[in-house]
């Protein structure tokens, strides 16, 4: 019986240690998170205002790549996380965040700034039950992934497509559906970033949790700033 006791005191222990360490992990990914999500709009702030930087960034070939770098960035990081340290993933994030910001500063010249605002304040209440869903439910949505991974790549040839033939209704079809799959992606991956925890928790591998967090800050950084713009669209109002 003492010893069956021992067994069950150090079973109890061990989960108390996994749940401190997932409660620590998804701390860190919201924070990381934050942190770019404050860099961005902070930079996006400064360029948007700033009428020389506007002209020059989104004039002529400039403004493709201004366009596409943080997508290139994105793929960059994926292909290269595995050889970076976990210090060193964090700045490249970072650095995304603020080329993010200056990709879409334009939003300080369309849109209004109080509408900036509403549909920031918006979508972050709209991100915060999304996400606490993912994390809290019973319920396994992986199946969602192959899903709405297919749903980015269709947004993402569409709103191509779309920048050359400039349709309104097709901008308004693209924002409605990009909100839905964005809405499905933060209570997807939510679920995903803790469920990677638990199933490595176990291994005591801190440079993994490490690049894993900021990994999982991206993944939700990426999921807030698309429903973020999607829903501008649709809801903001311009200058």
């Amino acid at each position: 019986m003492a010893e069956f006791n021992t067994i069950r005191t150090a079973g109890g222990t061990r989960t108390a240690e996994i749940d401190q360490g997932l409660r620590a992990h998804m701390n860190k990914v919201y924070g990381t998170m934050s942190v770019g999500m404050l860099l961005t709009f902070l930079t996006a702030w400064a360029v948007g205002n700033n009428a020389y930087m506007m002209e020059t960034l989104f004039t002529g070939i400039t403004r493709w790549i201004v366009m596409f770098a943080p997508l290139i960035m994105v793929f960059a990081f994926g292909a290269v996380i595995n050889k970076l340290s976990a210090a060193a993933a964090q700045l490249f994030f970072y650095a995304f965040a603020a080329v993010m910001g200056v990709s879409i500063s334009y939003i300080f010249v369309v849109f209004t700034d109080f509408s900036i605002a509403q549909v920031f304040l918006t979508t972050s209440i709209a991100f915060a039950g999304l996400s606490l869903w993912g994390y809290t439910t019973k319920k396994d949505i992986s199946g969602w992934g192959s899903f709405l991974i297919m749903g980015v790549i269709g947004l993402i040839v569409a709103s191509i497509i779309n920048i050359f033939l400039g349709s309104p209704a097709i901008m308004f079809a693209i924002s409605i559906i990009g909100v839905l799959i964005f809405a499905g992606l933060t209570a997807y991956d939510t679920q995903s970033i803790k469920n990677e925890y638990l199933a490595h928790a176990h291994h005591g591998d801190s440079e993994w949790l490490g690049k894993s967090a900021i990994m999982g800050a991206l993944r939700l950084y990426l999921d807030f700033i698309n429903m973020f713009m999607f829903l501008l669209q649709l809801l903001g109002n311009r200058e």
